[in-house]
């Protein structure tokens, strides 16, 4: 089918994209999905990764999105994500300083004597600096 759907990107601060797309591709909880116009509605969870889409120009664009849900709509998908940023945004020194205290986080280098690790955090931290950081460095997902 030809024709275009609306794609809007939203978290509980912004609203992140708001425009017409050929195609999305997200990453679902049970794995990568892609939406075209006439889609069968459905809900899903999301992962953290990227959001790729492509404008009605057919230029590819990439988002970073950190868990949340997506729904698809026969003209429509709408991603509710916990945090979301589009590349452009996304600062690489910040990312690079995230990972960084992340994997020191992990390996016990800021630990103050006695302290627990909560390693489900401290791996949530790692993964989302990982994702961001190869999305700002190389344009793509993991």
């Amino acid at each position: 089918m030809a024709g275009n759907i609306r794609l809007q990107v939203v978290t509980p601060q912004k609203l992140v994209v708001d425009e017409d797309a050929q195609i999305v591709m997200a990453p679902g909880s049970q794995g990568e999905f892609g939406v075209l116009i006439g889609h069968t509605p459905f809900l899903t969870t999301l992962k953290n990764g990227t959001v790729r889409y492509d404008d009605t120009k057919g230029q590819e664009h990439y988002v970073f999105v950190s868990g949340g849900f997506a729904e698809a709509l026969p003209d429509r998908v709408t991603i509710l994500a916990e945090s979301a940023e589009r590349q452009a945004d996304i600062d690489e020194e910040r990312a690079q300083a995230a990972l960084d205290r992340a994997q020191k986080r992990l390996n016990g280098e800021t630990l103050v004597s006695g302290e627990k690790i909560d390693e489900a955090r401290a791996r949530a931290a790692l993964e989302r600096a990982m994702h961001r950081l190869a999305l700002a460095k190389h344009g793509h997902q993991l």
